[in-house]
């Protein structure tokens, strides 16, 4: 297989795994440091290399962290019940979006109630973590930002970055990645700064756990729209049949 067919096929496998790890089996200390290696070469805006990595893999530490509230948000249901399908159909038809029967049926609803959605197996870290032998918590500095780049947009684009070449080199590697969003959440960040010590202005940008499935993933959906559906030549909502560069279109 020619180097960009196998990159391409680790983009493409490439998933969120949400079963369980195996807690007797930890992630090798190389491939630990092939993810932080991937990190360091990511591209940051201006080279400011905006962010730290906190690895956690101290039993002990990782309990504190799995007592965390981690309360699930009115704003995330309802925001989340606008990008649901409720049919394979519906969602090969939109292209976007995930499915509804991934989430309580607490959560399938426009117009949350508190006391519903307030899943007590989803109240605390612990759900979230399940049994990672290992955390990665990484954190930014809006401090460290390019210059002229008032809010930081293209700091958090290099976040993105470093996201990304963790996730694909772990894929290569076999080691199964989440991205944990509800660490960056203002209560969770918190709780965070106190158990790891995290001195201000650092925020936590995301967590991910790594591991090894104690169970092969449920099948699912995945659907993408087509490049035709994005890609529009030399104007917006252009619909040449074909590109100066000879690629097809519609």
């Amino acid at each position: 297989m020619a180097p960009a067919r196998a990159l391409e096929a680790v983009i493409r496998s490439r998933h969120s795994e949400r079963v369980p790890f195996d807690p007797a089996r930890p992630v090798p200390d190389d491939e630990l440091r092939q993810i932080l290696e991937a990190a360091r070469w990511a591209p940051t805006a201006h080279n400011m290399q905006n962010y730290e990595v906190v690895v956690v893999d101290d039993p002990a530490r990782l309990e504190e962290i799995a007592q965390v509230r981690s309360p699930v948000s009115e704003v995330f249901v309802r925001e989340n019940y606008a990008q649901l399908s409720f049919s394979e159909e519906e969602l090969l038809r939109k292209k976007t979006g995930i499915l509804a029967a991934m989430f309580p049926p607490s959560w399938l609803t426009p117009d949350p109630d508190p006391a519903e959605i307030a899943d007590p197996e989803h109240a605390f870290l612990g759900a979230a973590i399940a049994s990672a032998p290992v955390l990665l918590i990484v954190v930014h500095d809006s401090r460290r930002r390019a210059p002229a780049s008032e809010g930081d947009v293209l700091g958090f684009m290099s976040l993105g970055c470093v996201m990304q070449n963790m996730w694909l080199t772990a894929e290569s590697l076999g080691i199964g990645m989440q991205i944990l969003a509800t660490m960056a959440g203002e209560l969770v960040d918190a709780d965070l700064r106190r158990i790891l010590g995290l001195p201000a202005p650092l925020k936590v940008a995301f967590g991910v756990r790594l591991g090894y499935p104690l169970q092969a993933p449920a099948e699912r959906l995945r659907v993408r729209r087509d490049v035709e559906d994005f890609t529009h030549w030399n104007g917006y909502g252009s619909t040449s049949t074909e590109s100066p560069s000879g690629i097809s279109s519609r």
